[in-house]
C-alpha cells in the first residue's frame, strides 16, 4: 500500500472514530456544571436556535509513522441550511485584532451580503477549504444573474500547530464536502471537533463552542446566537462567571514555559447569527460586540492574535434572492441594544462551553494540552459563591 493511500485511510479512519466517539459520549456543557450566565438561552443554547441555521463538522485525527499527526478539521455554518447555496443573508464584519484571516470579507463589506456558508479550519488549510467551497457551489448551485455560480467564500482560521502538524495539510476536499453536506439543525458538537480539533485557549484544550440568547425588543422577540472557534488567551487572565479561574488553577511547568503573556499569539473567530431584521451596517455593529464577550472571559486581543468576527441575519429570506427588486423589513437603531447584549452574552458563554466540552488531547510531537478539570472548576466557583446550584 502506498504512503498516500495509507495516509488517506488513516485520515478517513480518524474522521469515523472521532464521529463515533462524540456520538456515544456527549460532554457536559457549562450550565451542566452549575456555571451561572446572564440572559435567557434558546431551547438548544446554540447557534442552531436561529431558524434555518445548520452546522456541520469534519474532524480529522490521525497519527503517522514519520511522527506527523493530524488534529484538524472543518466546521461549516450555513445561514439558510442548504438554501444558503442560492439565497444570501445580510451580513457585517468586525476585527478586534487582525493577525489572522477571514477570506471573503471585502465582498461582504462592499455588498452587504454573505453568499454561502461560513467555513472554519486551521491556518494552513484555508486554501483547500476556499477552493473546495467554490467547487461545491459551482457543482450544486444554479447559475446566478451573471450566468455563473460565482463565489467568494468566507473561510476563517486559527492556528492549531501545537497539536496539529500544520504543514501536513491534512484537510482534504472530502472533509470540506462532509462538513457542508453534513450540516444539520439541532444540538451542535463542541470542543475538539471540526475546525476546533487542535485548538487551545487559556492553555486549556478548547475549540468549538456555541450559545444563544432570546431577547425582547420594542420591535419583537428575537434570537441572537454565537459560535466560536477559540484558540487564544493567557491562563492568568481567564475569568469564568467573574471568578479568576486562571490565577487559581496553576499551569503545568511545560505550559508555563511556553506562554509568556507578551508572546501570546492565539486567535478566535466568532460567528453571530440572528433572526432580527438587520441591515449590513447594523450587523457590523453587532459583530463588534463579540469583542466584549471575549473580554468578559479575559481576552485582551494581543498583538499576535486574530480576533475576527462576522454577523448575519436570516430575516428577509424571499426578498434577498439575486435579480429581484428588494423591499426589506428592518429594525430601527433605537431598538438594537437588546441585540447587542445578546451578542455579548452568547459569545461569552460559547467560549466557556468550548472550554468545558474539550477533552485532553495529545498530538504533534507528543505535545499534550490538558482539558480544564470540571471538578476543580466547580469547587472554585463554590469557593467564590458563584455556583448556580448553591
Amino acid at each position: 500500500m502506498s504512503t498516500r493511500i495509507q495516509n488517506l485511510f488513516s485520515i478517513f479512519l480518524g474522521v469515523v472514530l472521532a464521529a463515533a466517539c462524540h456520538a456515544q459520549d456527549t460532554p457536559p456543557r457549562a450550565r451542566d456544571l452549575g456555571i451561572p450566565f446572564e440572559g435567557t438561552p434558546g431551547p438548544l443554547n446554540a447557534i442552531t436556535d436561529v431558524p434555518g441555521v445548520t452546522v456541520g463538522h469534519a474532524t480529522v485525527i490521525a497519527d503517522y509513522d514519520n511522527g506527523s499527526a493530524a488534529r484538524t478539521g472543518v466546521t461549516a455554518i450555513l445561514p439558510r441550511g442548504q438554501g444558503s447555496i442560492m439565497t444570501p443573508v445580510f451580513a457585517g464584519t468586525a476585527v478586534l485584532n487582525g493577525a489572522g484571516e477571514m477570506t471573503g470579507t471585502i465582498w461582504v463589506r462592499a455588498s452587504g451580503f454573505l453568499e454561502g456558508p461560513v467555513m472554519l479550519t486551521s491556518t494552513q488549510s484555508v486554501g483547500t477549504v476556499f477552493e473546495e467551497t467554490i467547487k461545491w457551489r459551482v457543482t450544486h448551485a444554479e447559475r446566478d444573474v451573471t450566468g455563473y455560480a460565482w463565489s467568494d467564500p468566507v473561510v476563517a482560521e486559527t492556528w492549531g500547530g501545537e497539536l496539529n502538524d500544520e504543514n501536513g495539510f491534512y484537510v482534504r476536499p472530502e472533509h470540506v464536502y462532509a462538513a457542508i453536506e453534513g450540516a444539520k439543525a439541532g444540538p451542535v458538537e463542541e470542543g475538539g471537533v471540526g475546525g476546533g480539533t487542535g485548538m487551545t485557549c487559556y492553555d486549556f484544550k478548547c475549540g468549538i463552542g456555541t450559545a444563544s440568547r432570546i431577547v425582547e425588543t420594542a420591535d419583537g422577540t428575537y434570537t441572537v446566537a454565537a459560535l466560536v472557534q477559540a484558540n487564544y488567551g493567557w491562563r492568568e487572565l481567564l475569568q469564568i462567571a467573574g471568578v479568576p479561574v486562571g490565577r487559581e488553577l496553576p499551569l503545568a511547568a511545560a505550559a508555563e514555559a511556553r506562554m509568556p503573556i507578551e508572546d501570546e499569539m492565539g486567535s478566535i473567530i466568532v460567528v453571530i447569527a440572528t433572526d432580527a431584521p438587520l441591515l449590513p451596517h447594523q450587523l457590523d455593529r453587532v459583530a463588534t460586540r463579540a469583542g466584549l464577550g471575549i473580554a468578559r472571559v479575559g481576552g485582551m486581543a494581543s498583538n499576535g492574535s486574530g480576533d475576527i468576527f462576522i454577523a448575519f441575519s436570516t430575516a428577509n429570506n424571499r426578498e434577498l434572492r439575486a435579480g429581484t427588486d428588494l423591499s426589506v423589513r428592518l429594525m430601527g437603531n433605537e431598538n438594537l441594544t437588546p441585540i447587542f447584549v445578546g451578542a455579548v452574552l452568547a459569545t461569552e458563554e460559547a467560549i466557556v462551553n468550548a472550554l468545558v466540552a474539550a477533552r485532553t488531547m495529545t498530538g504533534f510531537q507528543g505535545n499534550t494540552v490538558e482539558a480544564i478539570d470540571h471538578d476543580a472548576l466547580v469547587e472554585l466557583l463554590r469557593k467564590y459563591n458563584r455556583l448556580a446550584t448553591d
